[in-house]
């Protein structure tokens, strides 16, 4: 009788977890969108680094979307989130530099968008997109009455947070949190208490997008989690045992990413554990490329430059999607996609139409589904050479660049003079063919001129409606 009540159970749990499966695979899909800050394109073992550890990544370049060809949408951290959020290139709407501008109300975020299609939407991590308090000094522009750059997530189509304005340490020390002074915020005047901020930092905000995936997952509603890590950006700080195994000079950069790698995986078994695994979206990229400052020690994995510059080391990033239900075979994509592709390619899935503005990124879909293998439109890049010009709206001398499915042309100098390079084959922009190939210039440089002039008319707010 025992074995035959066992043998009942089993049936049970089997028939459960079929059905589980099942419900996953015709509900909305949840959907998980990571971003580490400051991650170069080399720092990654599955790009080759010879020291450092990410097993948990590389597990994922291994089962899902490797996207060798991946780009933020600049080479600095607060307009790359702008395009993010938007699926618009953030010279648009005044977010020129880190630290420079905010999140307009005027503009429709991707959590705004799927809010009104059921999703429960939470954000973990920085933000560097405005200001979280005007009550207290806080982060680079909070301050006592300044309401000038206030845009916090929950007044951008987010329900829940845990969030801080911009950088906080890695791997929190007793006194680290309070000597910085920039808090986390969970809400509108509710900053989060020092004794609750120590250890990894990565952790930190991890247990709190793991308690609102778990809290979502009892709902019938499915959920958007943003999580921006602040690793490896400074200050960077580790410790044991991520740590061990490095040397002294880079212990504290090669610890913060394996720290943070191990969240993911931590990430990944949580949600078979939930058994929502099947049916949910895990994407994971950079905000930019590496940098070398301090105890910063980012790898381009070769690429040429770095954070701040249009060549490849500072826009192409890590790029994995995990996605059990529509991608069932691992492979490599070196089509180029940008994080101002998530957006249109979210609301594609969700069958809604884009709304009525310009955008800048393209639904990825077609990829994922493996119906075409390359880009619809190409990726356009502007950014200036230093924070000072970025406040000077038509400044000659930002630099420029264009990429198509082949080829990118770059400025660095305004429209003074343009290299042209052959991505695939010569992905470290080494050989300058634009004296060989004027009319590939030539034509690059008339569709990235239409674009600029886009992007004018839309900082001129002819983007949005009329009151």
């Amino acid at each position: 009788m025992k074995h035959l009540v066992l043998s009942l159970f089993s049936i049970f749990h089997l028939l459960s977890s079929v059905h589980a499966a099942e419900a996953q695979q015709h509900a909305q899909p949840n959907i998980i969108l990571c971003m580490a800050d400051d991650q170069g394109w080399g720092d990654v073992a599955y790009n080759g680094h010879p020291v450092l550890r990410t097993p948990h990544l590389d597990q994922m370049a291994k089962e899902g979307i490797r996207f060798d060809r991946f780009y933020a949408t600049t080479p600095v951290c607060s307009p790359t989130r702008a395009g993010f959020l938007t699926g618009r290139h953030p010279y648009r709407y005044g977010i020129r530099f880190a630290n420079i501008g905010k999140l307009k109300s005027e503009e429709i975020t991707l959590p705004e968008i799927l809010k009104k299609q059921g999703y429960i939407t939470g954000h973990f991590g920085k933000w560097h997109l405005g200001s979280l308090t005007t009550k207290i000094k806080d982060g680079h522009r909070g301050r006592p009455g300044k309401t000038e750059f206030f845009s916090p997530p929950w007044e951008n189509g987010y329900d829940e947070c845990f969030v801080a304005e911009s950088g906080v340490h890695t791997y929190h020390h007793p006194g680290t949190y309070e000597k910085l002074g920039t808090h986390y915020w969970t809400g509108l005047d509710q900053p989060v208490p020092a004794n609750e901020i120590s250890g990894d930092d990565s952790k930190l905000m991890m247990d709190r997008a793991l308690d609102f995936m778990k809290r979502a997952r009892k709902t019938d509603r499915p959920f958007l989690a943003v999580i921006w890590f602040h690793t490896p950006h400074q200050p960077v700080v580790s410790a044991p045992p991520y740590t061990d195994g490095y040397d002294d000079k880079h212990k504290d950069y090669y610890g913060c990413l394996t720290a943070m790698d191990e969240q993911m995986g931590r990430l990944r078994a949580e949600l078979q554990k939930l058994q929502i695994d099947q049916n949910t979206m895990l994407w994971f990229c950079s905000d930019n490329g590496p940098t070398n400052v301090k105890n910063s020690r980012g790898s381009s994995g070769g690429l040429r430059g770095g954070k701040r510059g249009l060549h490849e080391g500072g826009i192409r990033v890590p790029g994995l999607l995990i996605w059990p239900d529509r991608v069932k075979e691992p492979r490599v994509v070196s089509t180029p996609c940008s994080t101002s592709d998530y957006l249109p390619t979210l609301v594609d899935l969700l069958d809604l139409p884009l709304p009525n503005r310009p955008y800048d990124g393209i639904s990825l879909l077609p990829l994922i589904n493996g119906e075409t293998s390359e880009r619809a439109k190409p990726l356009h890049f502007e950014h200036p050479n230093t924070m000072k010009q970025a406040f000077v709206k038509e400044n000659p001398d930002n630099q420029t660049a264009m990429i198509d499915n082949r080829y990118k042309i770059i400025s660095v100098d305004g429209e003074k003079s343009y290299q042209l390079y052959d991505l695939e084959k010569d992905l470290e922009e080494r050989n300058d063919l634009s004296q060989k190939h004027p009319e590939i210039v030539s034509r690059m440089k008339e569709d990235l001129e239409k674009w600029r002039q886009s992007c004018r008319e839309s900082a001129a707010g002819k983007d949005y409606p009329k009151p």
